[in-house]
């Protein structure tokens, strides 16, 4: 055989041993972005992981604003209600979420007291709950819900039950903080003794001493670098992609470590029911920290005066505001929805909140990355029409005591 044909032959046999790796490679992404799908469409988030308290200050929410939310967990859509808004539209693709959103508003209207909303929606292991639900939820509620939650889980029990032991340990992220703890007691670590500090200063030294080592054990290093591992956090697998790609290694230890960090070190305990969830799995008492905004007895007066503005709609984003007036809305929390976006979804997204943005309406978001997820893919024709508040998105971005995510973002409306 002549030099020519044996090079010409080793070039088709790296061509098809390149094509066939590429194809192997599209083929794990696709594989990966159907499971990550396959997991979302159970309940995700029982919980809201974004702070509410940081979007009301972003948003400068007040009496009169009408706002359209994607709904998850439900806990910011009701401490939105104690600004007293016109109207609040709740959008989620999730009817697991839906659910559970409509029953959060229904306790809150048909409950006798704050203290059976609290123990109801706030409660660990309240056997009486199934009960309160028979009693004043089950007849007030639209035969959809009462059929979900009278419903059974796969495990042949009824959905309500859930309510009788602790709702917030279910879900993705509920049984991925589970995996989180069964892995650092496998290093001899429970993350249940981090609520016993008792000031800031103990907190850094409990997570620089017993926290932050774990991240460099191989174990751990490994799962990290495992897209599907971190599915749980709602980190979708292009979003993986751009997080590792600034470590190395492709491992996202670095990045859990610098969040791990400021939930545990950055906030006092008692005033960061985020921490108390992660760590301990459930909500402090009274007197060992603060509830969320929506459960905290001066709230609740407002919360159930106002339960009747919310609507919750089975749909998404996009086509939701399609049907709306233009001008028709003055606030807009995407959460981290655009992380899984495509280009085009992207546009016809802002296509339709410039629309119906009214006069200085204000457009909050977060991402997995520290960067703005628009830059570069939605149009300047339509980014030119906002205003990015880049240093005031930073700032507050500090002060979500969530801690999961990499940046926030605030658009405000050009005149």
């Amino acid at each position: 055989m002549s030099e020519l044909a044996r090079n010409a032959g080793y070039g088709r046999n790296e061509r098809l041993k390149s094509a066939l790796l590429q194809h192997r490679a599209l083929s794990l992404e696709g594989l990966s972005e159907r499971l990550f799908g396959l997991l979302f469409t159970g309940l995700v988030y029982p919980q809201i992981w974004e702070d509410p308290a940081v979007d009301m200050e972003a948003m400068e929410l007040c009496a009169g604003h009408r706002i359209v939310t994607i709904g998850s967990g439900g806990c910011n859509m009701l401490a939105y209600l104690t600004r007293a808004p016109e109207s609040i539209d709740v959008v989620d693709l999730n009817p697991h979420h839906i659910a559970l959103n409509r029953l959060k508003l229904a306790t809150f209207r048909h409950m006798p007291s704050h203290a059976d909303v609290a123990r109801f929606l706030g409660g660990d292991n309240m056997a009486s709950n199934r009960e309160a639900y028979q009693l004043f939820l089950e007849p007030r509620l639209e035969d959809a819900t009462r059929d979900y939650w009278n419903g059974r889980d796969m495990r042949g029990r009824r959905r309500i039950g859930v309510f009788n032991r602790n709702i917030y340990r279910t879900g993705l992220l509920g049984r991925f903080i589970l995996l989180g703890h069964v892995v650092a007691r496998l290093h001899g670590l429970d993350p249940r003794d981090f609520v016993k500090c008792r000031s800031l200063r103990e907190q850094r030294q409990f997570f620089d001493t017993r926290i932050a080592p774990l991240f460099d054990r191989p174990l751990i290093r490994w799962m990290t670098s495992r897209k599907a591992s971190l599915f749980g956090l709602g980190i979708p697998p292009q979003q993986f992609d751009e997080l590792a790609s600034v470590n190395d290694g492709r491992s996202l230890a670095p990045v859990l470590r610098q969040r791990l960090e400021k939930l545990a070190c950055h906030f006092p305990l008692k005033e960061n029911y985020f921490a108390w969830q992660a760590f301990g799995r459930r909500y402090p008492s009274r007197y060992e920290g603060t509830l969320p905004d929506y459960l905290r007895a001066e709230n609740y007066g407002a919360i159930r005066d106002n339960a009747a503005r919310v609507r919750v709609h089975h749909a998404n984003f996009t086509e939701l505001l399609a049907a709306k007036p233009a001008a028709s809305v003055d606030r807009y929390v995407l959460l981290d929805a655009q992380d899984w976006m495509n280009e085009e979804q992207l546009n016809a997204l802002w296509t339709e909140i410039t629309r119906t943005a009214a006069p200085d309406a204000v457009v909050i978001f977060r991402t997995a990355a520290e960067k703005s997820i628009l830059d570069g893919k939605v149009s300047s024709r339509l980014l030119d029409l906002w205003t990015y508040e880049r240093d005031r998105s930073a700032a507050l971005g500090m002060k979500d005591r969530s801690a999961i995510y990499g940046g926030f973002h605030i658009y405000r409306k050009k005149p």
